[in-house]
This record gives C-alpha cells, structure tokens and sequence, in this order.
C-alpha cells in the first residue's frame, strides 16, 4: 500500500484497556495543513471541542489517538487532559505544543490515565515507521479489524498520496459516521480548501452510513497535508482541486463501507440505492432511514426479502418529513430481483416477467423462487434499490443487518468493564455479570456433554483465519483451557499466521512455521498454564514426508506415535508445526489439513476440528449442520465445496474411515467457537459422523 511521504505511525498497549493496543501516534516529518470534520453531538468529547476551536490551520505536526476511554462529558478537567497530554507529546516529539491534537474514543464519562500515556511516549515514539496498520489497530474499539485505505492523485508529471486509517463499529449515525479517521496526503493544499474538500466528501461517504443510528460524542474525521510532494500550493478551485477531492471521496467511500461491514455484531452489509427521488437530500434521506431500520436490519439478518418494510419505512419517513413521494409507485429490487412493482411487465401468469410475484418475497418458502431469493441474501453484502418514481435524483445509504451479538455486545460493554481510579478500564466477565436465565441454560447444556469428554482426545486444526487476531488466538487458548480443565486431551496442528505469510520459498516458509508461528503460540498457551510444546518434523524424526512436486505442500507418509504418546502421557499440549522430513534430510512444508487427519488417526483421537474462515460446510449459501460420510462423499463428486473445504471434506473422510468418531468444521472468526460446538445443543458449525 503506497503511504503518504513523510508520515509515520505507531501503536502500542499503554494500559488504557485491559489488554490490546490502545494508544496511537500520527507524526509528520513536516509542518501540514490540518482540517477536520466533527460530530454535531451537543455532548461533544473534550479533544473534539479541542480541535473545534483550533481547526482549520497550518503548522500542525502529531495527532495522538487513545481507545478505551473518549474523555467525553468531562467537564473542564476533561479539556486540561487534552492539552496537558498534547504538551507531553510536543515536548517527546520536540515540536511545539500547538503543533498537536488529540483523538480519543471509548467508555464515557471517566477521566484519562494521563501518568499511563505520558509514560508510554517515549516507547510510541521509538515505534514510529511508514507503516499505518499498527496505528490502526491502537485506535479500535469493538472493531473487528483495522481498517486503511490510500489513494494516488496524478498533479502534472507526480504523483502524489493519500493514506488513510480508520475505526468504527458502533454508534455510527449519519452526520458523521466515522467514529475517529485520520488521513495523511503528501500533497500541498491550504488548510481553508483542504477543510472545504474533507468537508465536501463526507457527502457521499461517511454522512450516508448508519449501523445503530446512534451518534458518537466523538466522531472526529481529521485531514493532515504536509507538502513533501513538492507540489505548488493547491490554494484555488481548479483542475488540480478535483483530482485531489474526487481521490479524497473515494478513499472515504471505502472507509464508510468497511465501517457498514464492520458493524458491531454484523453478518452482512446493507447497501440501500434510492432513485427516483425529487431531490438529492430526499434519496439521501430515505436510503439511510431504510439502512437504519431496525425491522430492515432485522429482516436483512434473517435473509427475509420482506419490501413491506422497507416501503413502510420509506412512507414513515415521507410522511414525517412531508416529502412529496407516494411509496406504492415505488420498484423496489433485492438482490437485483424484483420483490415489489406498481407497474409491472407482466408474464401469461400474472407474474413480473423473470421475477418473483409482488407477494412471494412475503410468503414462506414453499413459493417458488423464496428460497433461491432468500440464498442470495446470505451473501455478505445485500444491496436493495428503491425506485421511487418521483424525480430524477439518487444516492445511497450503507449499514448492516441487526444480529443477536449486536445486543450482546452492547448489553456487555459497559456492564463487563470496570472503571479504575486512574482512568483505564478493567474487564470484569465473570459468569455472575449475566442473567439468571443464561447462567442456568449455559450450565445445564455443558454440564450434559463435560460427563462424555474424559479423556477424549481432539486434535484442532488453527487456519489463518484462527491465527490472524490476537482475540481470536486468546479465545482458542482459552477454549483449549477449558478442554483440559473438563478432561480432554487437545492436539494443535497450525498453519501460517497472516502476518508470518512468507513471500520466498519452500524453505522460507518452513523457518516461519517452526519458528515464528509455532514459538508465539507455545509461548501464549504457557503463558495461561497450559503446559505446551511445541513439535515438528526436524524434532525426533517426529513427521516424515514426501515431496509431490515443486512448489507444492508435501504430505505426512509417518507420524512418530511413541514420540506423541510420550508427550500426551505426560500432560503436554502438543503444538504441531507443518513441516516434515523427507527420506535425504531436507526438510519440506507440508499440507496442514492432511497432518492434522494423520494425526487424529495415530492419535486415536475423537474429534478433529478444522477452524475455517466460514460457518462450515456451505451448499447454496446453506450451512450444512450435520452430515454423514455418505453424504459428505456425494456432495465432494459434485464439487458444492470451495477449494478449500473439499480439501478439509476429503480429509475428514480420511480420518472417520480410520477410527476418528466426528469431524466438527467450525468458523474460527467467532470467539469460543469450540466451546459453543461441543458444549452446546445446537452448536455452531458443520459436524461429520460415520453414516
């Protein structure tokens, strides 16, 4: 990703919250042009007042970010942090005080742990490199993923840049959606037309985003252009204004959405197309009224192509603002189907020509063409148009579904963080913070398998999609905790972590998994008292392989069973790098997947886990909750699965034919996902037994 010249970032744990970074710094090398956007919450967070009285303007030079804490309704004290902390850092970054602003986001209503963040400047600054992303991560809340983005913007033989990180994934409103973004150009531009331009792009971007219809106290969009192009001054309209704004409104297009999908608790984004309409303002209104809905969000979740709420929700609005729209002329598509016309072509049965019937999309799913409709709504992105046949403006609303997290999320967000005396917060998840009724639900389900799981052994198969968070591998170190705890006997075999991913060869590869890879996850399981070790083909001839040709995995042809029973005897956690020895030495990457059914099978296991990237086994957008091997075997000849799940369908049928009782395919990207598979009723993902 190309990054603004002269901008650097860092990102650290400075204690803020409980664990995570949550401290970032943005530095220029050179004075920049600064403007902003801010939130029109009256409850305006203190750095946000902050920078409202001292934006747009030129010299500035940092912008220091915390999560964890939005130092909102404060008070007066609130704003002394501000400057109090802006001055700590100007003086670790020697710089002067006013050449500094603050962002902060978070739980509200407590005051910062200064001594926490001045203490953790020097080490912010030791940080600092041309790289966003860990920056990026320092600023999230419930956020899921960091989110960056940059553009090019041609001026005349350069080529200048624009570098953008952002957060979002609650209280998102429009009028400002974006809960904190900070954008860097490397670009020339006066701080009056650089704060015209932020402000301008905002239309079309962050201001047609809604998740939850709730406003943040601070939301804070800030724009920073250092001039290390070496460009003239952009200090007019013209030629090189437009090519700077319209780069600038498409990097916050794409930040806007990757907020909508990211939104908190979501399972797709909402995209609302409104034409049609008698004005601009009007179709804004009405798309984003329609992403907002609750009963919209809600029949989005559960892939319900129900246009009577989206038409009452766009009458709702049409009558409380007395727009000049009458919603029965209305077309509306979902998906590109057509669920609603006033004016239909009709086919020789009264049916829209290549359509559903107007009421099918409201009937259940015995009405020819529900279901096929209803399969494409499980995509991650869900578009819906109205045509409301009143004019000839347009425009667009981004959001998301309203799932069951959502609540929970926020049910548990405050109720579950403890505020300390120094302004950090503390997290408090202990069993007694939830309802009676889950607590007795929660017991009696896991206390009706734990009596099964003595001595069973699992081996559980980490992909990328389980190795790329820190949340995730803390919950899958917890879950594999829990294993224990209730008498299982778990076995890891992993692959490579997104970030280990080695561009260079075969053996380059085999350095990150046995080294990197498998090192950060021993030492996280000790760390929690799991008694790992951590295994791969070079230690005791433990795996030997064979090459079935150049750049490609090889396979396990023998596993050292004694080696592994030592280990397992003995209390250990086995943790099982892919790679293994071949018959010259060498030594050679091999096939994740097939080690990890070898391993069940020489293992005795019970169980083999795959933790993927999706619900599990998927037909039709379908999850398949439970299979047997026949069924399994039928849907592999026809090929219904990716790539990737055939490979795990053909190695669950290795391991079920040698002795293993079930094979569970599980989405890695939910927390506790094993737990909630075995220890619940229904549980969450794909499961394979003999049959």
């Amino acid at each position: 990703m190309p990054v603004a010249r002269g901008f650097l970032f860092a990102g650290l744990h400075a204690g803020i919250k409980p664990f995570k970074k949550d401290l970032a710094l943005v530095v220029s090398e050179s004075a920049c042009s600064a403007a902003a956007v801010l939130t029109v919450n009256k409850a305006k967070a203190a750095p946000v007042q902050d920078c409202e009285k001292r934006l747009p303007t030129s010299g500035l030079r940092a912008v220091l970010i915390n999560s964890g804490n939005a130092n909102a309704l404060t008070g007066p004290e609130g704003l002394g942090d501000v400057r109090e902390l802006c001055a700590a850092t100007a003086r670790a970054l020697e710089v002067p005080p006013e050449a500094v602003l603050m962002a902060s986001t978070g739980v509200i209503g407590q005051r910062l742990p200064k001594a926490k963040i001045v203490e953790a400047l020097p080490k912010l600054k030791a940080q600092l490199k041309s790289a966003p992303e860990s920056a990026a991560e320092a600023i999230l809340t419930t956020d899921t993923h960091i989110k960056v983005a940059s553009r090019t913007v041609r001026h005349g033989r350069k080529e200048g840049r624009i570098t953008a990180l952002c957060k979002g994934s609650g209280m998102i409103a429009p009028q400002l959606a974006s809960t904190i973004a900070v954008i860097c150009t490397d670009l020339a531009i006066s701080p009056a037309l650089l704060h015209q331009a932020l402000k301008d792009s905002m239309d079309g971007s962050f201001n047609n985003l809604t998740v939850d219809n709730d406003m943040s106290t601070n939301d804070t969009v800030l724009a920073l252009a250092n001039g290390q192009l070496g460009n003239p001054e952009i200090a007019a309209p013209g030629p090189d204004y437009d090519a700077f704004f319209t780069q600038l409104q498409s990097l916050c297009v794409e930040l806007a959405k990757e907020v909508a999908r990211d939104g908190e608790g979501a399972t797709r984004m909402l995209e609302v197309r409104v034409s049609g309409a008698p004005t601009k303002a009007i179709a804004t209104d009405l798309a984003r009224a329609t992403a907002g809905s609750t009963l919209v969000k809600a029949a989005i979740f559960g892939a319900d192509p129900n246009w009577g709420r989206i038409l009452a929700t766009v009458g709702a609005r049409c009558g409380s603002q007395r727009y000049d729209v009458d919603p029965a002329r209305s077309r509306v598509t979902v998906q590109g189907v057509l669920v609603y016309d006033a004016k239909p072509a009709l086919d020789s049965s009264g049916f829209p020509v290549g359509t559903l019937s107007t009421n099918d999309a409201n009937e259940g799913p015995s009405v020819p063409g529900h279901s096929r409709l209803r399969a494409k709504m499980r995509s991650p992105e869900v578009l819906i148009e109205v045509d409301l046949r009143a004019g000839s403006e347009a425009s667009v609303g981004w959001g998301c579904d309203l799932s069951y997290d959502y609540v929970k999320i926020n049910a548990d967000y405050t109720s579950l963080l403890v505020p300390t005396a120094d302004g950090s917060v503390a997290k408090d998840d202990r069993l007694t913070n939830y309802s009676p009724k889950f607590k007795v639900n929660l017991v009696t389900q896991a206390l009706s398998y734990i009596s099964r799981f003595a001595d069973k052994r699992v081996v559980l198969k980490l992909g990328r999609q389980a190795m790329g968070k820190d949340s995730l591998r803390a919950s899958i170190v917890e879950d594999v905790n829990l294993l224990r705890a209730v008498g299982m006997v778990p076995i890891i075999v992993h692959g490579e972590s997104p970030e280990g991913q080695s561009k260079g060869d075969f053996h380059s590869r085999e350095m990150v998994l046995s080294g990197q890879t498998n090192t950060e996850l021993v030492t996280l399981l000790n760390r929690t008292g799991s008694h790992a070790i951590g295994l791969s083909g070079m230690d005791a001839a433990f795996l030997k392989a064979r090459r079935l040709g150049e750049g490609v995995p090889g396979e396990v042809v023998a596993i050292n069973k004694d080696l592994l029973e030592m280990f397992l005897q003995r209390g250990y956690v086995p943790v099982v790098s892919p790679v293994g020895f071949l018959d010259d030495g060498s030594t050679i990457a091999i096939e994740p997947d097939q080690l990890a059914s070898e391993l069940a099978a020489a293992a005795s296991a019970s169980k083999l886990v795959y933790l993927v990237g999706v619900p599990g086994f998927m037909e039709d957008d379908e999850l398949l909750g439970q299979l047997t091997t026949a069924e399994l075997r039928e849907k592999l000849e026809k090929n219904v699965f990716t790539r990737n799940l055939s490979r795990k369908g053909r190695c669950a049928l290795s391991a079920l034919e040698r002795g293993v009782e079930r094979v569970h395919v599980i989405d890695a990207r939910t927390p506790h996902s094993i737990i909630a598979e075995f220890f619940t009723d229904q549980g969450i993902g794909s499961l394979v037994t003999h049959g």
